[in-house]
């Protein structure tokens, strides 16, 4: 019978992680072969390297340059690994499979059969992603998201960046479940390991310019100990009520920062201290007797034993919603400097950067992380956090060039848009048509603006019903289901 295929039955599988069957028809073009990896940045990565890459400013992650196009460039260089795994992230957290068939798909085109249908090369290639290449990727993106987004979002000059935390469910794994620990409540097997991550965003693009993982069990406040490196001199951080405390204030002060926090705990009594306005007021508080779990004994050595804090109190009326009185609690002394309604006006903003925690769990699908190890949760977190950066850089050039509050541009319609256009831009004949087809992205994304909603409810909850499923309260192997569900009632 005759072999459709001209190639030899036995060939000698060499000793390389990439695609072992590729090799055979590669070897044999010699110079060729840039001609059909080249491709792989406008097909498989639908033009995002093309269009992101200005974002990013390591040499690791720019094309090749021209002296060095003759050269052979690895399928799972540092810089395809890299946009793939961005790609993955854009495309709502798919599969490694599919970016591998992509990757088929694309070199079929031109000619290339039979390449290895596993994904285990792209796999080991992201494992060897250095984290701290990762991280830096992260400052840059958020870098390019505030430079796009202008000098905006300012109080008196001063940065303003808000803190927030969340919890994340990992794979149910042994190597996660021992570092990142599922709660006591559930029993073992039945649950899912749970990272806790608190967040530094930038109020001006809504970046997240880093984030500090820990498990469960650590405290909030803990983690926020760890941004220190990560606060810049005269920066005014944002918290909400789990900050508005003695110890906080005076860390944030220590940083040689300030802080714009609620207070839901602590009573504040406005008949005491300094009058500096109606609800404000100057006063003084003292450092407890007990050291906070959470800190070091050199850490709480280093609190003065009393600090001077502003307390505010504002009613919020608003149409829709039952009166409120919220007290804030802040370092900034100076009423004339720092009035009053600005003071509240910057900490209301705050709000805004907090749904972009829903953008990246619900949008781009952070909720839960796919990866089995401890080391790849962590590539994994940064890989989400840096395509949601990317997305802002998006949002934010399309707001400047068309004079429109940043807040205006939708996170999902942006995404929704990136992925069609840049499918479009890929097959135009020419770099003049492909930034014709860019400015209609922006165009589109600022005509396509949120409407202006201040008295909207949005109540935390949901409307769709659960199925009436039991509850796994055993391990999958010795867990018996029954046919009678109707005898179940939904969990919610």
């Amino acid at each position: 019978m005759h072999n459709p295929d001209p190639r030899p039955r036995h060939v000698p599988v060499p000793q390389t992680p990439y695609f072992p069957s590729w090799l055979p028809r590669l070897a044999p073009r010699g110079r060729r072969v840039t001609q059909f990896i080249t491709p792989l940045r406008q097909g498989t990565l639908s033009q995002i390297e093309s269009r992101l890459g200005s974002f990013r400013t390591a040499q690791a992650l720019q094309p090749p340059a021209a002296s060095a196009r003759r050269r052979r460039e690895r399928p799972y260089s540092v810089r395809r690994t890299f946009w793939g795994f961005v790609w993955q992230i854009l495309q709502v957290n798919t599969s490694c499979r599919e970016g591998v068939r992509q990757l088929q798909a694309v070199l079929a085109l031109h000619g290339i059969f039979n390449l290895d249908e596993g994904n285990s090369a792209y796999v080991q290639a992201r494992q060897r992603l250095p984290v701290q290449f990762l991280k830096e990727a992260l400052q840059d993106s958020a870098a390019a998201a505030d430079r796009l987004a202008g000098p905006t979002c300012r109080l008196q000059g001063r940065n303003l960046k808000a803190i927030d935390g969340s919890t994340l469910t990992l794979a149910d794994t042994p190597e996660n479940q021992a570092l990142y620990p599922q709660p006591k409540s559930q029993k073992p097997g039945c649950g899912f390991p749970i990272l806790r991550v608190s967040g530094l965003f930038s109020l001006r693009s809504g970046a997240v310019l880093q984030t500090i993982p820990g498990n469960y069990y650590q405290h909030e406040l803990r983690l926020f100990q760890a941004l220190q490196s990560h606060v810049a001199k005269d920066d005014i951080l944002l918290y909400d009520r789990a900050a508005g405390n003695y110890v906080v204030a005076a860390t944030a002060k220590l940083w040689e920062a300030d802080l714009i926090s609620r207070v839901a705990i602590r009573p504040i009594d406005f008949r005491k201290g300094q009058r500096l306005g109606k609800g404000d007021r100057l006063v003084v508080w003292k450092k407890s007797q007990r050291k906070p779990q959470y800190l070091t004994e050199e850490q709480w050595a280093k609190f003065p034993e009393e600090i001077t804090v502003r307390v505010i109190k504002v009613t919020v009326n608003q149409k829709g919603f039952r009166t409120r009185r919220l007290n804030w609690v802040t370092p900034l002394l100076d009423p004339k400097r720092y009035p009053l309604q600005e003071v509240a006006q910057a900490y209301l903003r705050r709000w805004r950067r907090e749904l972009c925690l829903d953008d990246l769990k619900t949008t781009l699908g952070m909720e839960s992380l796919k990866c089995p190890s401890p080391e790849m949760v962590e590539k994994e977190l940064l890989a989400f956090l840096i395509g949601h950066n990317l997305t802002r850089c998006v949002m934010a050039e399309a707001a400047s060039e068309h004079d429109l509050d940043l807040d205006r541009i939708s996170f999902k319609g942006t995404l929704d848009a990136f992925r069609q256009f840049t499918q479009a831009s890929a097959a135009a004949p020419n770099a003049r048509q492909r930034q014709r087809i860019w400015q209609e992205l922006l165009r589109t994304l600022a005509d396509d603006a949120l409407p202006h909603r201040p008295d909207r409810i949005e109540p935390r909850a949901v409307k769709r019903r659960t199925k009436a499923y039991p509850l796994l309260n055993k391990p999958r192997h010795p867990f018996h289901d029954t046919r009678h569900r109707s005898l179940y009632k939904p969990t919610t």
